[in-house]
């Protein structure tokens, strides 16, 4: 069944997964939300960067029995695999990159709705003297050292103060007290965040919503960067082309501002400027930052019985929100320099779906040698964050890394085929970005973007076919092949 116009909540998206074998496991053994959770849910299925063992595969689980939390629910691993994904978007797994590229292209803006909304069903007011976001949350830790209890799927929705222009991103936030968030903006590199920088400039307080279990094509498609999602674009509209309908949009019950309707849990608040934080996606802990922004919650509200949805920083849900779009962001801009010369990219797990990426290219005629390269260039412009590329030919399946180091054992030479660029901005949060690991890197986040070219020269392409199989009758292997 094609869900792509199905699924509009967190509710129906685990209720497709329960009813297909393998992708959904819930118990009622109770866990506690501090470290024990994310503990259990290594094994099953993180995958991503995760410390070994772990299941990169798993299902997705929901943690019915929340110690502390008799009235909430934990979902995880939603979105832990590609199949999963393309499960719940209606779309062949390898084809996600270029069925977001075509949302993107085509973005459906979101529409506000003056029906009551699922997402306040209960309201808790901050004015209450007992509210307290460490009773009404099950907030998770990933590990025993994290700094506090985080919501790591939070939709943050907000409007710029001078355009007017909403926008959504997805941060994570630690809860500090009954009624205070923290969250970390990235100077420069997110769109709340400039919103914020603006806000404070004006002597304002930016109002912000945050969605907390949502449409996973919501979750997917807030990922996207710029150069492909400006300042100014809002990202639900992708998640409204993808689904074929406009994401439904509520007026907050205290602030100036918009949740997303159909969320399972709605904060509402407006920020002002103020060890270890959580495991990052390159499977490292992060630093606690103390360029954090402090947040003043101004109301709760949630449906009843409410479903917190949660991941685990460097798994391979990370991999599917972050990697997605970034393929969509690389192969539109390709496509549009060197049109039919790339006919696949991967963003490979094992970069948290930022670091690498590999692309399939098409040489067809003389003249396509070299282009490969400028593919690869225009990989980096098209997302910034990108440090690695790997080139290979048409007949390497790309989604397949065995495939992919066969291409770089057999069609690549060091001297010859890997290109440097040394002294780029990429991520800070790459351990190998500082000064201690070389002194050729001013300042952290500063890498050598490397390119290895696994593709065969075109003079060459005869002397590199791979070995052919002789294809079976499939009427009369139907049995067997089909299994």
């Amino acid at each position: 069944m094609d869900h792509r116009t199905e699924i509009l909540d967190l509710r129906t998206a685990l209720a497709v997964l329960k009813e297909t074998p393998g992708q959904l496991i819930e118990t009622a053994i109770e866990v506690d939300p501090i470290a024990e959770l994310s503990g259990v849910y290594r094994y099953v299925g993180a995958g991503g960067t995760v410390m070994r063992p772990t299941d990169s595969e798993g299902p997705a689980m929901l943690f019915n029995n929340i110690q502390g939390h008799p009235k909430m629910r934990v979902a995880i691993g939603v979105l832990g695999t590609r199949k999963r994904v393309g499960l719940l978007f209606g779309c062949e797994p390898k084809a996600l990159g270029k069925l977001l590229c075509e949302c993107a292209e085509q973005p459906l803006e979101p529409v506000v709705s003056d029906q009551a909304a699922p997402c306040q069903e209960i309201i808790h007011l901050a004015s209450d003297p007992d509210f307290d976001l460490n009773r009404l949350l099950a907030a998770p830790t990933n590990t025993p050292v994290d700094a506090g209890p985080y919501l790591t799927l939070g939709m943050c929705y907000a409007t710029h103060p001078d355009t007017g222009k909403s926008d959504v991103t997805i941060h994570r936030l630690c809860i500090q007290g009954k009624d205070e968030l923290s969250i970390f903006l990235q100077p420069g590199s997110r769109h709340i965040g400039a919103m914020a920088e603006r806000a404070e400039e004006l002597g304002r307080a930016l109002p912000i919503s945050i969605s907390i279990g949502v449409d996973p094509a919501i979750e997917v498609t807030a990922c996207f960067e710029p150069p492909t999602t400006p300042l100014g674009f809002n990202e639900l509209s992708i998640a409204g082309a993808l689904r074929k309908q406009p994401v439904v949009l509520h007026r907050c019950v205290c602030i100036e501002e918009h949740c997303i309707a159909n969320a399972e849990i709605v904060i509402e608040d407006q920020n002002s400027h103020t060890g270890y934080a959580m495991p990052e996606f390159p499977g490292y802990n992060g630093a606690a930052s103390h360029e954090c922004w402090l947040i003043k919650v101004k109301a709760l509200t949630h449906r009843r019985n409410p479903i917190l949805q949660t991941c685990i920083g460097p798994s391979a849900e990370h991999v599917s929100m972050a990697g997605i779009p970034t393929e969509a962001s690389i192969y539109r801009m390709i496509e549009k320099a060197l049109p039919k010369k790339i006919t696949g990219v991967y963003a490979h797990p094992s970069g948290g779906g930022k670091y690498m990426a590999i692309l399939q290219c098409a040489k067809t005629v003389p003249t396509d040698e070299g282009k490969q390269r400028q593919a690869a260039l225009l990989a980096f412009s098209a997302f910034p964050e990108l440090k690695h590329v790997i080139l290979v030919d048409e007949d390497v399946d790309l989604f397949d890394t065995n495939d992919v180091l066969w291409a770089l054992n057999t069609r690549f030479q060091g001297d010859r085929d890997l290109i440097t660029i040394p002294g780029v901005r990429c991520h800070p949060l790459d351990p190998s970005a500082s000064l201690e690991y070389s002194p050729f890197i001013w300042d952290r986040g500063i890498s050598c973007k490397t390119i290895f070219d696994c593709t065969v020269p075109f003079p060459m392409k005869e002397k590199f076919v791979r070995a052919q199989f002789m294809e079976p009758d499939q009427e009369k292997w139907k049995e067997i092949l089909q299994q």
